[in-house]
């Protein structure tokens, strides 16, 4: 048997179509979290709130396109693309500056039509000159927002600043994230990762499946007594009013009244813009482009790795794949789109074989959106922030610190630098620190390993580094300078395989001096 017959898409379908029923169980949860993580987190809370009201659908919009034209583009066998928490504080931060969602929008089609571009420019490598310290960096810095975004959603204050957090505080909301986190934590166990029922049924179906019965709870049993407490006394009353059931905000999924109004799920970009005096639009895009393609990139590496088959996904056609998938998502009203390795390997741990799950997967929540979204309707905002605290700390875990520490303060460093810029002030400002600190060592580095020296029977010999730049004239020199006339010197260039005409000039000054110096000097190798 060949391999295109081996995994040809509709002969494994066996192993496709279970596999496809536990992404899009998982997917779900992660596609309404990641739209409650973009549009919650934007700084300004009345626009936050506006948002939110009507764009959960944006996410799920996503999770569709991911699974149905991505998929149908890419080379990748297994990988699941969708709505990720790595462009959570990039969607909120564009949608803030942009002011309304359907500009944003436009951006996110203009980003797609560039990682097309990239893709055409042979650029799938491009994530391999990034140091792994700020991609990692990045991530962690992410995760770290994504924690500090939810806090108010998990204890249903709904203020975004700090000293509002624990003002009118909803406990049924803090009931619910508890029991929501318990759940997800405990599905983390090496215990349950060993039982095979349990890496089929996933722990955010369980955790929202357990929120939507602690929240019928909340409204169908406790509501009525706390109404006939306040009508006992006014005291009491007072005291009820701490715990506020009004706090206990759902997920708002528009629910249509026939299949004629499925045009009504959908928000068009704002195409008026596209002229060059918009700056903003293109700055966005170009963001949303370059984060988008990285965290791709990174996860297909990731997919690739885990794959039992070892198969190799084509970086430059998953580009292109993505690309076409933004174009669409932003043209028909959904987030950003990349490549999710959660989603990734629940399709690989569930047995997926062909990229067939994944477009069942996008079939399975369209199917899901237009015929039961009164189901999507009763998860409590609760349970996705849980949902989002475990995302979180899986990019900004403390194992991934200890690990960055373990690779020595020239990994660590621009690894913290890249974190305290982005959860201080912003998530490009960040890469572009931790670049910088990087780039900066990289030169000190370069310049300090410029050669070896040792002394031997009154002679010193000093071998010079395999590559010279420029930088390295300095310390050359110095070390030249700081030996005595009376001493012999070997200056051996058998190693060095690139020089700097500058060092080269520094050499040869010192040979053309040597009639002045009481010792001899000799150089070995010197290739010109």
């Amino acid at each position: 048997m060949n391999s295109n017959n081996k995994f040809g898409l509709l002969s494994n379908l066996k192993n496709d179509i279970p596999a496809s029923i536990v992404v899009f169980l998982v997917a779900v949860p992660l596609c309404l979290g990641i739209a409650l993580g973009s549009f919650g987190s934007i700084e300004d809370t009345e626009l936050a709130n506006a948002m939110l009201e009507n764009n959960f659908m944006a996410g799920i919009i996503a999770g569709i396109i991911g699974g149905i034209v991505v998929a149908a583009i890419s080379g990748s066998p297994l990988g699941v693309s969708g709505p990720a928490a790595g462009l959570m504080t990039i969607v909120a931060a564009q949608i803030y500056t942009l002011k309304t969602y359907e500009v944003f929008l436009l951006a996110v089609v203009l980003a797609g039509l560039i990682q097309i571009l990239l893709g055409f420019l042979k650029a799938g490598k491009i994530g391999m000159y990034f140091p792994s310290s700020v991609i990692r960096g990045m991530l962690a810095g992410i995760g770290i927002v994504i924690i500090k975004k939810q806090i108010p959603y998990a204890l249903g204050s709904y203020d975004k600043s700090f000293s509002g957090w624990f003002e009118n505080i909803s406990w049924p909301v803090i009931t619910i994230t508890l029991v929501s986190l318990i759940i997800l934590l405990i599905w983390e166990t090496p215990f349950m990762k060993r039982i095979k029922l349990f890496t089929i049924i996933q722990g955010p179906l369980v955790a929202v499946l357990s929120s939507i019965g602690l929240g019928r709870y909340f409204y169908d049993e406790l509501q009525p007594k706390f109404k006939e407490v306040e009508q006992v006394s006014d005291t009491i009353a007072s005291t009820v009013q701490t715990i506020d059931l009004d706090t206990l905000k759902l997920v708002n999924v528009k629910v249509l009244d026939s299949l004629g109004d499925i045009g009504s799920l959908f928000t068009f970009p704002d195409f008026s813009l596209v002229n060059f005096s918009n700056s903003e639009v293109y700055i966005a895009a170009i963001t949303i482009a370059i984060v988008a393609s990285l965290e791709t990139l990174l996860c297909v590496e990731a997919t690739d790795k885990i794959d039992p088959y070892k198969r190799i996904t084509p970086t430059n056609r998953e580009l292109i794949a993505q690309g076409a998938g933004n174009m669409f998502s932003g043209f028909i009203g959904g987030l950003p789109i990349t490549q999710v390795i959660v989603r990734s390997s629940a399709n690989i741990q569930s047995g997926g074989k062909t990229k067939m799950s994944a477009i069942l997967h996008g079939i399975l929540l369209f199917i899901c959106v237009v015929f039961i979204p009164n189901f999507l309707n009763m998860i409590p905002l609760g349970c996705l922030a849980a949902i989002l605290f475990v995302v979180g700390y899986k990019l900004a875990k403390p194992a991934l610190f200890i690990e960055m520490y373990s690779k020595g303060w020239k990994n660590f460093a621009p690894y913290i630098l890249t974190i305290f810029v982005i959860v201080q002030f912003d998530l490009l400002l960040g890469i572009g620190a931790g670049l910088g600190l990087s780039l900066l060592l990289l030169l000190l580095s370069i310049m300090t390993n410029s050669y070896t020296k040792s002394e031997e029977n009154g002679t010193i010999k000093i071998i010079l580094s395999e590559n010279l730049t420029f930088l390295n004239r300095a310390k050359i020199k110095e070390a030249l300078d700081d030996i005595s006339d009376d001493d012999d010197v070997i200056i051996d260039c058998s190693k060095t395989k690139t020089m700097h005409i500058d060092v080269l000039d520094v050499i040869q000054d010192y040979k053309d001096n040597s009639s002045e110096r009481k010792g001899s000097v000799e150089i070995n190798g010197l290739r010109i």
